[in-house]
């Protein structure tokens, strides 16, 4: 059994009878429409991507709510186009993990099209095309938060030297849009699809900054960047996506080949991407996104999608970054590091780590949680911890998840904090989010609680921040006064932990946590006991 076995009249009873999913629809006559009349692009294939926005559209395309497609590019990685899209004819196999052990296999033939945004390339012609036609509604990305960065010296670099043919990905769409605006002007949506917060706002100002700059040096005429701040013309919707998409894992290669599926190779790209023609992710799924579409849009409410106001995205998009999911995600990840786990739902098993977030998440963030009414706080926190954490048959580790940690901190605590403040709570009677905020300094100091060195995960401020408590050792006669320093940064923290009454409790903690061997785990059982 192979993708490209899935063609026109092919005998589907193999895949059928082993529970795969295969298209229902005329998959030639889709491509052939979406080619011409192109309605969605999306920039960033990889895992997330096939995983949640194509599946969706597949399982439309089957029941009939589409008739078009979606288009794949990636601006960064083109290892992906040519090695996990193109030769499976953008065919990919889906494999649903639940909790209670059952699985879905749903093959993804959605993608119509997948191009390679190198503005050297032929492809890019193509890109030119779908963005000079009318008919294009939207463009989305999942490239993370990182790709829409335009700070630092290539970013300077790009917006200053490169003109209108970039290097960054954002720069490259702007120059797209600029096509766009040459050919029809017609309106379009940008909108990110990405883990983070008011990501419209990221897309809009990366996408300005470039026509700014394009306008002063006289690239482009002054009109284009008024077309971009149109919101007739060109919208930046906020949205709020959540699905747990972990790399390829082994086991569910293992369960594949044992069916027949031979597309299973993992492909490590030269970037360090990790993709294979399948993907694994978990059941549970949330898009919300702010419904400003001047072109339409394609249907996606058909499947699950929720279409609201801005107000209610970011409601949200707090609900499950400040209270219900990140800040236990976070807690798992700096905690199982320490500890030795290599997969959250093994950290699931553990005692003191399940009272730990079980604490955190119901006694002390729930009081200031948001509300944002087209979701239930208790309800999407009693499915992290009883359906998706837990879940046995998701590959996930808390070394992926404590990546970037310096920068997830101020709105996964800091909000929560800064909340109990407004609100004149007790925020001194806290434990369990102090105790999490405290083994991140057990934590950059990378010795684990068998007192052996273990690698940190990336994070752009690791090196600088290890510094800081470089001058502690575990078990040793530490002088702890250096914790002012760290605790004290609101760029790390959202607030000053000293000043709002809890670096004292923070730092006592952090003693506790390097009072030697085995300190971590009493620390634990001190506290949640």
């Amino acid at each position: 059994m192979r993708l490209l076995d899935l063609k026109k009249n092919a005998d589907l009873s193999e895949w059928e009878q082993k529970g795969y999913q295969v298209p229902t629809y005329d998959r030639e006559a889709m491509v052939k429409k979406t080619k011409e009349q192109p309605t969605w692009i999306h920039f960033g294939a990889g895992n997330i991507f096939r995983a949640f926005p194509a599946a969706i559209l597949e399982q439309m395309l089957c029941d009939k709510k589409a008739d078009t497609g979606v288009i794949v590019a990636e601006g960064f990685d083109y290892e992906i186009i040519e090695k996990a899209y193109k030769p499976y004819d953008n065919l990919s196999l889906l494999v649903v993990l639940k909790s209670d052990g059952q699985i879905e296999k749903r093959v993804v033939g959605s993608v119509a099209e997948s191009l390679c945004a190198d503005t050297n390339s032929a492809d890019w012609n193509r890109l030119v095309e779908i963005f000079a036609n009318p008919s294009l509604q939207m463009v989305t990305f999942t490239i993370t938060e990182k790709g829409y960065s335009i700070r630092g010296a290539l970013a300077e670099r790009d917006l200053l030297e490169g003109g209108l043919s970039p290097i960054l990905i954002m720069g490259k769409v702007t120059a797209l849009l600029y096509e766009r605006f040459k050919a029809c002007a017609a309106p379009i949506t940008i909108s990110s699809m990405d883990n983070c917060s008011h990501n419209g706002d990221k897309v809009r100002d990366a996408v300005l900054a470039y026509a700014k700059a394009w306008v002063e040096h006289g690239l482009v005429p002054e009109a284009f960047y008024e077309y971009l701040t149109d919101a007739s013309k060109v919208s930046y919707p906020w949205s709020m996506i959540d699905k747990i998409t972990p790399r390829p894992d082994d086991t569910v290669k293992q369960m594949l080949v044992a069916d027949g599926f031979l597309d299973t190779d993992l492909i490590i790209t030269g970037k360090n991407t990790y993709t294979a023609p399948f993907v694994n992710a978990e059941q549970t799924e949330y898009l919300v996104v702010e419904d400003t579409f001047p072109n339409g849009r394609p249907a996606l409410e058909c499947g699950g999608v929720l279409y609201t106001d801005r107000e209610t995205v970011d409601k949200v998009e707090r609900m499950k970054v400040c209270t219900c999911l990140n800040p236990l995600h976070t807690a798992l990840a700096i905690y199982g590091c320490l500890l030795g786990y290599t997969k959250i739902s093994e950290e699931m098993k553990d005692k003191e780590l399940v009272e730990l977030i079980t604490r955190m998440g119901y006694k002390e963030a729930m009081p200031v949680v948001v509300n944002p009414g087209v979701i239930k706080p208790e309800e999407f926190i009693d499915a992290v911890l009883t359906k998706r954490l837990v879940n046995p048959f998701m590959p996930d580790a808390p070394q992926r998840i404590a990546t970037d940690t310096s920068q997830k901190l101020p709105i996964r605590f800091g909000e929560t904090l800064k909340a109990y403040a407004a609100k004149g709570l007790a925020v001194k009677e806290l434990k369990m989010i102090p105790l999490v905020l405290a083994g991140y300094a057990r934590y950059l100091c990378g010795v684990d609680d068998n007192a052996q060195p273990f690698e940190q995960s990336s994070d752009p401020m690791l090196s600088e921040l290890k510094e800081i408590v470089s001058g502690l050792t575990v078990g040793g006669e530490n002088d702890y006064t250096c914790l002012q320093a760290l605790y004290s940064r609101k760029d790390i923290f959202g607030v000053d932990l000293y000043e709002i009454g809890l670096g004292e409790t923070i730092s006592g903690m952090v003693a506790e946590l390097y009072a030697g061997k085995g300190a971590i785990r009493r620390t634990l059982q001190k506290y949640t006991n």
